[in-house]
């Protein structure tokens, strides 16, 4: 089949290219067109279903009900008694209450006392500001900077944040995040794609079809956003794995074309015999690294099974192009891929380091494999401490203005605690019956009881001097009748079936205390007619992730397993594939923990050391497996095309590993470069994201594919192509007698 799309792509060399370039210009138009990206998910747990009723039901939470976010002002010279202070802030709010998307403008001077106690910090040195916005949180977050250049003071210091600002501030970061990594891997790439290949038309071929990869990937994101919700994080995402996947995979098409050329064949021929094998296994690796990121579909109602969508889109159209636009190139240009040569030393022909390491560590292998072994074990052992927790505003920089302006809020009165909300439904009639009410008054009481809870603020409490019988009375008579207080705070926590109740603790939103009180709200028993749904988003969120790992992974390897199979027809080199793979993650999750949980580098790298983000473990585990896989079968296609040859394992391994063994080294390095170029991210999720993938790829390419798979295939001998009977006749059947090697 590879043989023969050689064969058609060097017959009709130009239509071929230009079929290409006509997907390129669909995908820059559909960039153009593209739909708005957002982070949501946890629909499908229980604080999804309480968000949605209270959505639903809440004046404040529904649609229409618009957005809001907080200025903070301060100053070390006055205090917020001071006249001028008031009077600075009043000035440098006052562009925003002439702006028609502004809906309301609260401030500690025009609010009751109570409200305006809340308002003020306790060094009596900083107030904040709540602006209403009548848009909604997407819309607003789009022209939130527009918003936050009108206000400034001479006087003040002025530091905006809450849910828009935070949100805008992370598109901020992540746009100059993404631009910063395209530069710095364009500097890193070509230079080492000049040393790899030693000619400018070689090493320009691998950048081009890595652009028309990430375009068409963020195209096909841009798309995907029309019918579904997709991360911001997952343009991130594409340009990431899209540049060295695409690369990669030109890499080894090139090189085996340029093998063939040097080894007298044709062009056509070279080209037949480039598809026939790299172009195999690219397709392969392709399918072995999709499979890795499909893994991410099993957390539908989650952010990542959009970058999982993403990640699989932009690796199928890597593969695409390589087989195509790339291949297109080769028929075409033909011996003139050789143009432009630098004056690098040129390898020699014959055995050389690879071959010569490869015969070292087969003569001892027990002596290399056993420390190695260790070393990645103990470079795994942090992974015992992980402890995973839902990323925050802490994701930025210390020195961004909304972060700076979150930590500033935690010294006003009642911030930094944490709230869960408590929603009880009645499927018949509201909750605003004498009974019911008395039934939600015992239930805030009981609430008080559980251990680390500060208190409950709802309709049932606001009030401490009230008894059961007074808000019975009170909260049964007409609306008109109610002190306006009273009326303010039914209309915030009472929908036409639920009422909320919020319960404050002083614990962290993921902290072993916090998980108990919700396990207390979540094991009591609903008053009388109704229904109660907790809302703990943080902690549901991560513990769906958790609850679903065990099968992404078992996924993952099974069908890992099977494709390996397809291509090798032995059932062990598969499972030997897995079990170094493994090796390789857990290395690399180790040093993740070490560096980004435990601390050390913080402030080399500039981040806040906190608890790994759900999504970290799930991203770094689908991509290195699959980026894992994309080197073993690069390498094992080589070894087996070798050992066909020979019939002898330890000649087809040191043969494999000297003709792909550089190539692996090189298309490694230009890969972690990819990914080092991220890990130098402002925001923290990418940069444990790149620079976990960066360890991962140069461990498995050096450690992993040069020391530890030669010992191994050594030691397995033989029994490294065996399959039972039946299954090697099935392969046989539905195989094919194509070479494999890349």
């Amino acid at each position: 089949m590879f043989a023969w799309w050689g064969h058609f792509v060097y017959r009709f060399r130009w239509p071929v290219l230009g079929v290409s370039v006509v997907l390129l210009a669909a995908s820059i138009l559909a960039l153009r067109n593209g739909g708005t990206l957002k982070n949501s998910g946890g629909q499908n747990t229980e604080s999804g279903r309480a968000l949605a009723l209270m959505h639903d039901q809440l004046p404040q939470s529904g649609e229409g009900a618009g957005s809001s976010f907080v200025l903070v002002f301060g100053s070390q010279a006055m205090g917020v008694a001071d006249p001028a202070f008031k009077q600075a802030v009043l000035d440098a709010l006052q562009p925003l209450k002439a702006d028609s998307r502004v809906k309301s403008i609260e401030t500690p001077f025009d609010v009751p006392a109570e409200q305006a106690r809340a308002m003020t910090s306790t060094d009596g040195h900083h107030i904040f500001a709540q602006v209403s916005l009548k848009d909604d949180y997407a819309s607003a977050r789009q022209f939130y900077q527009q918003l936050r250049t009108e206000v400034h003071s001479n006087q003040l210091e002025v530091l905006g944040t809450g849910n828009v600002a935070i949100g805008n501030e992370f598109d901020k970061y992540l746009q100059s995040d993404l631009q910063r990594a395209e530069l710095v891997s364009f500097l890193l790439i070509l230079p080492l794609l000049l040393i790899v290949f030693a000619t400018l038309v070689s090493a320009a071929l691998p950048l081009g079809v890595g652009t028309f990869a990430v375009i068409g990937g963020l195209a096909g994101v841009g798309l995907l956003a029309h019918v579904t919700d997709v991360s911001t994080y997952s343009t991130n995402i594409v340009t990431l794995i899209g540049l060295g996947v695409a690369i990669d995979y030109s890499l080894f098409i090139v090189n085996r074309f340029r093998e063939e050329l040097a080894a007298g064949q044709i062009v056509e021929q070279a080209l037949i015999a480039a598809m026939r094998t790299s172009g195999r296994a690219v397709t392969f690796s392709g399918i072995t690294v999709a499979i890795g990121l499909s893994a991410m579909l099993f957390f539908q109602g989650s952010f990542l099974a959009s970058m999982g969508f993403a990640g699989t889109i932009v690796v199928a159209i890597a593969v695409l192009y390589a087989l195509t636009f790339l291949a297109s190139l080769l028929a075409i240009l033909g011996h003139r891929v050789n143009w432009v040569r630098l004056p690098l030393p040129r390898r020699t022909e014959g055995r050389g380091l690879w071959h010569g390491l490869a015969i070292r560590v087969m003569r001892r292998p027990v002596v290399v494999l056993v420390p190695i072994v260790l070393l990645l074990l103990v470079m795994a052992s942090p992974i015992f401490q992980i402890r995973i927790a839902n990323g925050d505003v802490g994701m930025l920089p210390p020195n961004a203005e909304t972060r700076r302006g979150y930590d500033q809020l935690q010294k006003f009165p009642g911030q930094g605690s944490t709230f869960f909300n408590v929603v009880v439904r009645y499927p018949s009639g509201g909750p605003l019956t004498s009974e019911r009410v008395g039934d939600l008054y015992d239930m805030a009481q009981q609430i008080k009881q559980i251990r680390g809870v500060e208190g409950v603020e709802s309709m049932v409490s606001f009030d401490p001097s009230l008894a059961r019988s007074a808000y019975q009375a009170l909260l049964t008579q007409p609306a008109a009748a109610q002190p306006a207080r009273v009326q303010t705070i039914v209309h915030g926590t009472t929908g036409s079936q639920i009422a909320v109740l919020s319960v404050v603790t002083k614990f962290g939103q993921e902290s072993d205390a916090s998980r108990g009180i919700v396990h207390s709200l979540r094991s009591m028993t609903p008053p009388p007619g109704s229904s109660v749904l907790i809302d703990a988003f943080s902690l549901d969120f991560t513990d769906f992730i958790l609850q679903r790992i065990p099968l992404a992974v078992a996924y993952v390897m099974i069908v890992t397993y099977l494709v390996l199979f397809l291509l090798t027809g032995s059932v062990v080199l598969p499972f030997k594939a897995v079990i170094m793979n493994i090796l390789s993650i857990g290395a690399s999750f180790g040093a993740l923990v070490w560096v980004f949980q435990q601390g050390h580098l913080s402030s080399l790298l500039n981040f806040t050391p906190a608890p790994l983000d759900p999504s970290v473990p799930v991203l770094l585990f689908c991509l290195v497996f699959g980026l894992s896989m994309d080197y073993e079968v690069l390498l094992i296609s080589r070894i087996q095309e070798e050992y066909r040859r020979t019939g002898d394992t330890t000649q087809a391994v040191a043969s494999g590993l000297e003709k792909s063994g550089r190539l692996i080294t090189g298309a490694a390095a230009i890969m972690a470069a990819v990914f080092l170029a991220f890990g130098l991210a402002d925001v923290v999720l990418i940069k444990s994201i790149g620079l976990g993938l960066a360890l991962a790829v140069a461990i498995d390419a050096t450690l992993v594919r040069a020391l530890i798979v030669p010992a191994v295939m050594r030691l397995l001998g033989r029994a490294n192509w065996w399959a039972p009977r039946r299954l090697a006749r099935w392969h046989r059947r539905i195989g094919s007698d194509e070479p494999v090697a890349a």
